[in-house]
């Protein structure tokens, strides 16, 4: 046997735990194991759960040894009989570990039922052990059903998966099942350091907590990570050499990173990467690192002291707390899915270096997350009239004086925002100005086809009627779009009339409720109360005069209005995206027909 296979039979059995003790983080497990020894009270079945590495074969093991060792006491076996020793090297004739992944076909399963009736050889237990127990067929599940239920009195049956999920009801129940949890880092490091010193490495504590960071919690993990290493090291291990082993980047670099992205300085971010990639940081595991990092500012935001730091080492977690103040948990949880998403997308491609700049820079662009948003409220804040004819936000520049045409005056070309399209006042149209109007005498009713118009224009009744179109719900616009005729009668009335034949539209908008939304709309375009009636135009449609509709509001003109918009293009330029189509915005307060 050469040196170095010396060296890894030392680190792979050398320090495998032979007592429920030494079996890391796992305390709960070995506790309740050895009570069940001691009482007697063993199940003929156990199910051992839990992540990769955390000692669910290496506790299947010792529970066998305390089983069958003839010198146990209080649950612990002594190791060092005939018994404890061939259970350990893996050769004991009544202790058998099959592999599930490679022993899965129902031939497999009948061989281990023809040998369960057979009595052990020297031990007063027989122990399988089935490793990966969730690679069996369904065939082969089936095959062990009645064995696992009633088995011979000396047989004991220990399962082993990482996916319980997948591990049938009927097997589950017949089993007494242990949750193996994730270790600590802290003991993973102790651990680790335990073996530098009976190897006699000099390892410094900075470079033990990297590797047990690294391990994610898997002990076996580790163990191989820290064997790699000492065998890489020098006579000194550092820091240096567990980043120039992994391809991580060290603590400091990733704080100057997350700096840079906290103050949106996308070129210093990218001179980071750069200078990483040429230190010999791995894309993928740079990657990780930034991720858990941005996790890790959450949790320093939060102030939540005792959830520790996965990214970097404990005596920076004041940074951390300063980070996350500055930039904010909103930003921060943007971030994380921004770099979740290009993760699930590096896998796929080899151009992850690329596809990580692009999240970086992107990242830098969050600050104006919160501007947007306030933004977007202050837009549903404003009234439905502004909200329809495009007006921006209090921050972006104001919308043009109002004009009696509909179409954007050369001002609001210039601004690129499209223009609101009010009534203009007139002398001889006082309804649509706020001053006191002159009052109209009233005149002898008349039927509704032939009711009298005010003194007010035409034009200001049609621009007055625009309006209110523009900024009533679709779902009552729509049937006032068929108005034939819109008039002022009297002094303080508006009379809408529609044909004959859109008795249905005349009935939904003569209801309480969108006879009360259109007169607050024109309340508001008229600057007073306005009583509004829905009547019936029996005028032969002919002769009838069509109320001018709000046509498309000259939809190429606003959207390329819009196109140039500040707010428009801020949007655009945080979310990404194409601006296609410019609609009005439509309520739901009041319920369509």
């Amino acid at each position: 046997m050469s040196g170095e296979d010396a060296h890894y039979t030392v680190m792979a059995r050398r320090f495998r735990p032979q007592t429920f003790a030494d079996v890391v983080g796992q305390e709960h497990v070995g506790q309740a194991l050895r009570n069940a020894i001691r009482g007697g009270r063993v199940a003929h079945a156990y199910l051992f759960t839990g992540a990769r590495g955390v000692g669910k074969t290496s506790t299947a093991r010792i529970f066998a040894k305390a089983l069958n060792c003839p010198n146990v006491v209080d649950g612990v076996p002594c190791n060092q009989c005939d018994a404890c020793e061939g259970i350990a090297a893996g050769n004991d004739v009544d202790v058998l570990e099959i592999d599930g992944a490679s022993n899965r076909g129902i031939d497999d399963i009948r061989a281990l039922r023809a040998n369960v009736g057979v009595k052990s050889m020297r031990s007063p237990y027989k122990v399988y052990i089935i490793d990966e127990v969730h690679m069996l067929t369904k065939e082969a599940f089936n095959a062990l059903l009645k064995t696992l239920e009633e088995p011979p009195p000396n047989v004991k049956f220990v399962f082993c998966t990482t996916e319980p999920n997948k591990v049938p009801e009927t097997i589950l129940s017949r089993c007494q099942r242990f949750d193996f949890g994730l270790i600590g880092t802290a003991a993973v490091a102790a651990r680790l350091q335990q073996i530098a010193e009976a190897d006699g490495v000099a390892v410094e504590p900075e470079a033990v907590e990297l590797v047990a960071r690294r391990a994610a919690g898997s002990m076996r993990d580790a163990q191989s990570l820290f064997d790699q290493l000492l065998a890489f090291g020098s006579e000194k291990v550092t820091p240096d050499d567990v980043h120039r082993l992994l391809g991580t980047a060290p603590d400091e670099r990733l704080v100057a990173l997350a700096d840079a992205l906290a103050d949106s300085n996308a070129g210093a971010a990218l001179t980071l990467l750069q200078e990483a990639f040429a230190a010999g940081v791995q894309v993928g595991s740079l990657s990780d690192q930034l991720l858990e990092y941005l996790r890790d500012l959450l949790v320093a935001g939060l102030g939540v002291k005792t959830v520790p730091l996965l990214s970097v080492a404990e005596r920076l977690r004041p940074e951390l707390e300063q980070q996350a103040a500055r930039w904010g948990a909103e930003t921060i949880s943007a971030a994380m899915q921004m770099l979740v998403d290009t993760k699930g997308r590096m896998q796929r491609v080899n151009y992850g270096r690329a596809l990580l700049e692009l999240a970086v820079v992107r990242i830098c662009l969050l600050e104006s997350l919160s501007d947007v948003a306030g933004m977007i409220r202050e837009l549903k804040e404003l009234p439905p009239a502004a909200a329809v004819a495009g007006t921006a936000p209090p921050r972006l520049p104001p919308p043009v004086a109002p004009r009696s045409s509909p179409t954007p005056d050369a001002d609001a070309r210039k601004k690129n925002i499209p223009a609101v399209i009010k009534p203009a006042p007139t002398p001889a149209s006082p309804a649509v100005s706020p001053p006191p109007v002159t009052e109209i005498p009233d005149e002898p009713a008349r039927p509704a086809a032939s009711a009298p118009v005010t003194e007010l224009n035409d034009e200001s009744v049609q621009v007055l009627w625009k309006e209110v179109l523009a900024s009533l719900p679709e779902s009552i616009a729509g049937h006032l779009r068929n108005a034939s005729r819109v008039a002022i009668s009297g002094p303080n009335g508006l009379e809408i009339m529609l044909p004959a034949r859109y008795s249905f539209s005349r009935s939904f908008c003569q209801r309480p409720e969108s006879l009360a939304r259109l007169e607050s709309v024109v309340e508001a375009a008229a600057g007073r109360r306005l009583q509004c009636r829905i009547v019936a135009d029996e005028t032969p449609e002919t002769a009838a005069e069509p109320v001018a509709k709000p046509a498309a509001v000259h939809k190429s003109a606003s959207l390329d209005a819009m196109r140039k918009n500040a707010f428009v293009q801020q949007v655009t330029s945080v979310f990404g995206g194409t601006l296609v189509d410019v609609r009005p915005i439509v309520t739901t307060e009041n319920p369509g027909p």
